[in-house]
């Protein structure tokens, strides 16, 4: 007798909006409102938001990957950080996560306000200043670090009282766009996925709303026939 093994649902492949910790855009100004300008999470706070970029891509973004004219970054390399203060950049971990994306005027109105702040940051500290070429640092020029991003999110999530981690921006990033009528494919690009299936399996149930307006289309598709029946 030949035994067919059925496949067990994995329950864990299941993202609901609870388990991505997605925000709305209302809990994002909250965020936003409890974040100075100042503080060294703001900026990969606005990046990740915008951008749906992962913390190490983050971290290591350098200004040769930023091009203000074009409106677009460049992911090519990430910051893994091991312990306390070592860490290294290294190359993204599959071909799909060298990427080229476009962003908006918000982020690029940012970012070069935040790159003049460096310029005068640079000239204030003089000879203690940290020279590198790091997109995301402390006032000292010193990068921003994964592990240190993590700690500024959880006082963000103890201080606001809603579910939030660094990585929900880039979830609710990808929400939002699939919500607003982007093509899954074009998030998959954007968010670095080297198979659509990834992208698929992590966003599709979320949208409820899409699949509602799906059948809403069929529906009335079959009416306008029925009345012309």
């Amino acid at each position: 007798t030949v035994y067919t093994q059925l496949p067990k649902y994995n329950e864990n492949r299941t993202y609901t909006r609870k388990k991505l910790k997605l925000i709305t855009m209302q809990q994002y100004q909250q965020i936003l409102a409890i974040t100075p300008a100042a503080s060294p999470i703001y900026i990969p706070i606005q990046i990740a938001f915008n951008t749906g970029m992962r913390r190490g891509e983050v971290c290591g973004l350098q200004w040769d990957c930023v091009d203000f004219n074009e409106r677009t970054i460049t992911i090519k390399r990430n910051l893994q950080q091991y312990g306390k203060n070592d860490w290294k950049i290294e190359t993204p971990k599959s071909q799909a996560g060298y990427r080229t994306i476009v962003i908006g005027q918000t982020l690029i109105d940012i970012l070069k306000a935040h790159k003049k702040h460096q310029m005068e940051e640079r000239l204030r500290y003089g000879q203690y200043y940290y020279d590198s070429n790091f997109v995301c640092t402390k006032e000292n020029g010193k990068p921003v670090l994964p592990n240190s991003i993590k700690y500024y999110c959880s006082q963000i999530q103890k201080k606001l009282s809603f579910p939030f981690s660094f990585h929900s921006l880039r979830h609710t990033h990808a929400t939002m766009l699939l919500e607003n009528g982007a093509k899954m494919k074009d998030i998959q690009a954007r968010l670095g996925h080297a198979k659509i299936t990834t992208t698929m399996d992590t966003y599709s149930h979320v949208t409820r709303k899409m699949q509602n307006e799906t059948a809403d289309i069929f529906e009335k598709m079959m009416r306008r026939n029925q009345n012309n029946g």
